[in-house]
């Protein structure tokens, strides 16, 4: 799942951080099992695709060099909360061979399911396996996109440091690198008042939700996941055989009752470097694969 998790990619880093509004989770690509968490204050960073995320960008600063001491020249891979980006699977009956060109389309495609300036943002994207008849042309193409400006204040606390952000991702799609996928399967991910959503068939990622809700609250929660359900059903022709859960410890009722529902396998997410919350497992998932 690793060649989905990423916006753009230079040479391995040597650290991993990822940030949320309730802290920075860090590791050494070197020390997995030493991975750890430095929380932030309320207000310290606000996430949004529309605003400057980082508010406090000092203490940021701060936090990261306390929890990892300056050193020369490193590289970091920077895992970002799922609110600031969009990621969606589209459909196209042709497309371009020019990476420029492609790119283009990819935008034109975006320009108005996001609220951000399409044309200055930072793209990525991958073609998505499927099967597919002989002589048919259609492919999958799974985007991520985000604000360059969001992007640049994320960055700049590590480069202020001395790191090179050569990676940078959302911890959802990290977080696929701890999904074993088995035909139709989903990733549900809650963080605070926002829930993310995977749908997988084998391999590919079939749907990408990320939506602020106004409460936890069960019932909000099932109002998003009930339609999702039904789109399986509807448009996959399939039955949803597995739900991996993160971030869901202050609600433990929820996952019989949908395995019930649903007659899934409803487990939560494990790594072997600790325990995958709602503010670490992107980083957990990112070093799950790298690490030997």
């Amino acid at each position: 799942m690793s060649s989905f998790a990423n916006l753009f990619q230079d040479p391995p880093p040597t650290h991993i951080f990822e940030l949320s509004e309730k802290g920075l989770a860090f590791a050494a690509v070197s020390e997995p099992e030493a991975a750890g968490f430095t929380p932030f204050d309320a207000g310290i960073l606000l996430v949004s695709p529309v605003h400057d995320n980082i508010q406090q960008p000092g203490l940021v600063q701060e936090r990261i060099r306390a929890s990892i001491p300056p050193n020369g020249k490193r590289r970091a891979a920077l895992i970002l909360p799922d609110y600031c980006a969009r990621v969606a699977v589209l459909d196209f009956d042709a497309f371009p061979d020019s990476h420029e060109e492609r790119l283009a389309l990819l935008r034109f495609r975006m320009k108005k399911s996001v609220p951000f300036d399409v044309d200055s943002a930072v793209v990525s994207y991958a073609i998505q396996p499927r099967r597919r008849e002989p002589g048919e042309t259609k492919l999958e193409v799974l985007v991520a996109i985000i604000a360059a400006e969001i992007v640049a204040r994320y960055e700049a606390p590590f480069r202020g440091l001395g790191f090179h952000p050569g990676y940078i991702t959302t911890s959802s799609l990290a977080s696929l690198n701890l999904v074993d996928p088995d035909e139709i399967s989903m990733l549900v991910k809650l963080s605070g008042h926002v829930l993310s959503l995977l749908v997988l068939q084998s391999s590919a990622i079939k749907l990408a939700r990320c939506v602020e809700m106004d409460s936890d609250l069960p019932e909000e929660i099932e109002s998003v996941l009930h339609p999702t359900v039904a789109y399986i059903e509807d448009e996959l022709k399939s039955r949803l055989k597995r739900i991996w859960l993160c971030g869901f410890d202050q609600h433990p009722a929820l996952a019989p009752r949908w395995q019930a529902e649903w007659n899934s396998s409803v487990q939560p997410l494990r790594s072997r470097f600790g325990v995958p919350g709602s503010n670490n497992a992107g980083l957990l998932g990112y070093l799950e694969s790298v690490a030997g």
